[in-house]
């Protein structure tokens, strides 16, 4: 046999070797009882590879979810900050030199960062049905339960929170109620609006919305559909041309990341921010950050609705406490105090039905009135959408100016 030919056996081996390990390891947890779970969890230690760029996230996660977990368990927990790309490649290199204990036990991800992780084996396994608050809280019929952006997920990981991408206005008497309204109100307002970079999730969004935008039906985008791209996509990349010019610094160049986009606007650089989580502003307009006439807009042309989610890496060294950490956070308690606009803001994925008159009062105080009107919420497009953005926008855009 040649030399070449050994080094790939080995290679399929081993992942092989690495998928059966996941699977055996999450057979074991969901053989035991769940107290057996969390008396195995008390005193450990655990981490969380988490995007830090909120403060509102951040501080939810540091002064509501950390202390809980210690208080009710006796589980410390930390949370590290880096983008999904980082810990994935960080997960990649461990699972190639076949480290078995790594440094988190949770990752917060969904879309491609999922599917690059479970086709890499790099999470644990189902975890799923082994935690109670999921088959106690969450609709399993809902369609994220079992489908993220187009990919399986087989109960790698567990719905945490579900949100609808919204637009903040500032300086904007009449602010744009469409995505059509917008375009023209760019184009009336040179310099005052832009968007992040296509590899950052809020920039490739808002590009996925216009990608909507095209399509007019939403059923035509509903899976991943290259007959359609071929036919429609040039006229994607034309709406984003012909915006280019408009935008802030002539489009010349753009923000790296929201929170850059955020700064600018809280500076009054642009007139416009935006992002997935509709509620995302009252929580910077108490800090203080964004001004307080800030209008927050959900087009009626349509929304996108994104979930996200957890899960656990294949080497997590405390599979048990990291099983109780997120069965919290699927929790009433650690649910509802996630829409607290003075923390995080952000939507839940409880099953109102199964919440105390108690509860479900606590989550209209908090929600109030529709940013997004059901009516207008357009379903995420697959994750094959999100590539073919990242592979062609600065070629057919950025270049093109």
């Amino acid at each position: 046999m040649k030399r070449s030919s050994v080094i790939l056996l080995g290679v399929l081996l081993t992942a092989c070797s690495g998928g059966e390990e996941q699977e055996s390891d999450a057979a074991t947890m969901q053989d035991k009882e769940w107290e057996e779970i969390v008396q195995e969890a008390e005193g450990a230690e655990i981490g969380v590879y988490m995007w830090g760029g909120d403060e509102g996230v951040n501080e939810y996660m540091d002064d509501f979810v950390a202390p809980a977990l210690q208080e009710e368990y006796g589980i410390s927990f930390t949370r590290y900050p880096m983008d999904a790309t980082e810990f994935l490649s960080r997960l990649m290199n461990e699972r190639e030199a076949d480290q078995q204990e790594g440094a988190a036990d949770i990752l917060w991800i969904n879309g491609e960062n999922f599917r690059n992780a479970k086709e890499n084996d790099l999470l644990y396994g189902s975890i799923a049905s082994i935690l109670p608050n999921m088959e106690d809280h969450v609709n399993l019929e809902a369609p994220y339960v079992e489908n993220d952006m187009g990919i399986d997920v087989e109960g790698m990981e567990v719905p945490w929170g579900n949100v609808q991408y919204a637009f903040q206005f500032r300086d904007t008497a009449n602010p744009p109620q469409t995505m059509e309204e917008l375009l023209e109100w760019s184009e009336n307002n040179p310099g005052n609006f832009t968007y992040p970079d296509v590899f950052n999730d809020t920039g490739n969004g808002f590009v996925r919305h216009i990608l909507h935008y095209v399509a007019e039906n939403p059923e035509d985008v509903s899976s991943y559909d290259e007959e359609w791209l071929e036919a429609n996509g040039d006229e994607v990349w034309e709406v984003l041309r012909r915006l280019q010019p408009t935008l802030w610094r002539n489009g010349e160049t753009y923000p790296d990341a929201l929170a850059q986009l955020d700064q600018m606007f809280a500076n009054g650089e642009v007139k416009a921010t935006m992002g997935f989580n509709e509620y995302r502003a009252e929580s910077l307009i108490e800090q203080g950050t964004f001004p307080e006439e800030t209008e927050t807009v959900g087009l009626d042309s349509g929304s996108i609705s994104s979930t996200h989610y957890l899960s656990m890496p294949f080497n997590t060294p405390e599979p048990a406490a990291a099983l109780v950490a997120i069965n919290y956070m699927l929790s009433p308690e650690a649910q509802i105090a996630k829409l607290d606009p003075g923390m995080w803001g952000e939507g839940h994925i409880l099953d109102t039905d199964t919440l105390s008159a108690e509860e479900q009062a606590e989550i209209e105080a908090f929600v109030g009135e529709e940013v997004v009107s059901q009516e207008n919420v357009l379903p995420e497009l697959d994750a094959r959408y999100v590539d073919w953005i990242q592979e062609n926008w600065e070629q057919e855009v950025v270049q093109q100016r």
